[in-house]
């Protein structure tokens, strides 16, 4: 027994500690904070005056940040950027901006209030906060669409390396990727494959900044952009079909129906690689399974979808048409690449 770690009530009390840490993070992010403190050190009165806030609200957040280690207060009423808090510019490398703007923003705090009600009716929280599911809010707000997109490239951003270190796609000639959204994933894997042709398929909003983001990366000349509904059909003939974290929205009925679209357009030879988080067959505790778990229900709560084995994907690929054919070890994030091959 280690005499060193907190009682079980003070680990119990730290998510609620977690939670107001989050949205003070997420305050800063609204502020745009991180972006006026790259320039030079402030005072709270000139970020005030800067963010049309109350100077001594303002400071309190700043001492919490400081606090956190996202700020530094370098004198009584002066703050700068510390490392930690570089992420949080819109303009680094390695930007979390999007995705602490989406996490803690308020559509998505909003379903997490409605996660009792969730469980007791199985109906997504999301649906119970909002009146609509995910894809329809997203439609009807496309300020809040963009956040979503650009979380969802800076994640892809992060993951992607350690996919391709996974994956071989010099076997292929075209790839498809289904719900490829502004085209982040499809731009590194054509990148890194002089060879590949590619092609990102989603709904029109999800495709908004897509030809811009693939002709940045310089591949716009070896990728198509096509609009359509993974329900109804996807383009035919490619050597693999690629799916990141789209499964995962979907119960099984529809994530079925989806890989039977795919399954229609993929030729004999051709390949299934779906990238996801896969869960254990068993809970145990820790840092690694609780993410997983949380994130299981983080799709119970928005999307109405889940998490799933990797026992539990294989017979979604059997019911869809597809034989399992291998998997990769554990990756960054939990993810692991799935691949099958039409039975």
């Amino acid at each position: 027994m280690d005499e060193t770690a907190p009682p079980p009530n003070t680990r119990l009390l730290m998510p609620v500690l977690q939670m107001m840490a989050a949205k003070s993070v997420h305050a800063a992010a609204e502020l745009g904070l991180a972006d006026l403190l790259a320039e030079r050190p402030y005072s709270s009165t000139e970020l005030a005056e800067k963010t049309g806030t109350h100077p001594a609200s303002l400071r309190r957040l700043l001492l919490a940040l400081a606090g956190l280690g996202v700020v530094t207060q370098t004198d009584d009423d002066r703050f700068e950027l510390a490392g930690l808090g570089q992420p949080l510019r819109r303009d680094a490398p390695d930007s979390v901006l999007a995705l602490v703007r989406l996490g803690c923003g308020p559509e998505v705090w909003r379903a997490w209030e409605h996660l009792l009600p969730s469980i007791r009716t199985g109906q997504p929280a999301w649906e119970l906060a909002h009146g609509v599911n995910w894809l329809d809010f997203y439609a009807d707000n496309p300020e809040r669409a963009a956040v979503f997109n650009a979380s969802q490239a800076e994640h892809t951003r992060d993951t992607m390396p350690a996919v391709l270190a996974a994956t071989d796609f010099s076997r292929f000639h075209t790839v498809v990727d289904v719900g490829g959204g502004d085209g982040t994933l499809m731009a590194h894997v054509l990148s890194s494959h002089p060879q590949l042709q590619g092609v990102v398929f989603d709904v029109p909003t999800g495709l908004a900044a897509a030809a811009g983001r693939l002709a940045s990366a310089g591949v716009a000349d070896r990728c198509r952009v096509i609009s359509g509904d993974f329900f109804t059909s996807v383009p035919e003939g490619a050597d693999a079909y690629l799916l990141k974290e789209i499964l995962h929205d979907w119960e099984d009925d529809e994530a079925i129906a989806i890989l039977r679209t795919i399954r229609a357009a993929a030729p004999p030879d051709g390949r299934l690689l779906v990238v996801e988080r896969v869960l254990p067959e068993r809970a145990s505790p820790g840092p690694a399974a609780a993410h997983l778990y949380l994130r299981d229900l983080l799709m119970l709560t928005v999307t109405g979808g889940r998490e799933r084995t990797e026992r539990e994907f294989h017979a979604l690929f059997e019911a869809a048409g597809f034989v399992p054919a291998r998997a990769t070890g554990p990756l960054p994030f939990g993810y692991r690449v799935l691949e099958a091959t039409p039975a």
